[in-house]
């Protein structure tokens, strides 16, 4: 005996699969800088050329995350107007969701904020060649405006990287929940609310 699919289910599992990457792409991108990128570059001599490699490739992951924050905006507000809408949901489930939906705003906000600061930061010098003494310091040399933004790009930086952290820690608890509920209980559950 088949059991009955919605029609699209299919959709539905590729906006997950989407948001799912983005993400990854989102919260892999910022560890990645912070723990790997900007502590390494400090291996470079030249403390203009550290300026122009760490530029360089946060221009080039901007490209990610534009597109992983397109992929979870979508997916879960796609997902908040289907599968969890509130009557849909447990007690639980709406209160993680409400959090999803918080984090996912200091997602954006911070994101975009920390995508600005750094274009800003990395024009000014030719070819995003600040000096720097590794990813997170500015050089002696770096103009005070240059230092102001750094250090304002350091601190938007950490508060993404912690909204990802929770996006991603609530998006797992909101999916484990989902799990522990099977399909029978779960409709027992919204018809009891």
């Amino acid at each position: 005996m088949r059991s009955f699919r919605p029609p699209n289910d299919g959709v539905a599992q590729l906006a997950r699969v989407a948001h799912d990457l983005g993400a990854a792409g989102l919260l892999g991108g910022s560890l990645f800088g912070r723990f790997a990128l900007h502590p390494a570059v400090g291996g470079i001599r030249d403390k203009a050329e550290r300026g122009k490699v760490v530029n360089a490739a946060w221009r080039r992951y901007g490209t990610i995350n534009a597109l992983s924050l397109a992929a979870v905006t979508a997916g879960w507000l796609s997902a908040r107007a289907t599968e969890t809408r509130p009557a849909l949901l447990s007690r639980r489930e709406e209160s993680l969701s409400r959090g999803k939906d918080g984090l996912l705003a200091a997602v954006a906000v911070s994101g975009i904020a920390t995508g600005w600061s750094g274009v800003r930061f990395s024009r000014l010098a030719p070819g995003g060649a600040v000096p720097l003494e590794d990813g997170d310091t500015p050089a002696y040399e770096t103009t005070r405006e240059g230092a102001r933004l750094k250090r304002r790009l350091n601190r938007l930086g950490a508060l993404t990287t912690a909204a990802e952290v929770g996006f991603v820690a609530v998006n797992a608890a909101l999916a484990q929940e989902g799990h522990s509920r099977p399909p029978v209980r779960r409709a027992l559950t919204r018809r009891s609310r």
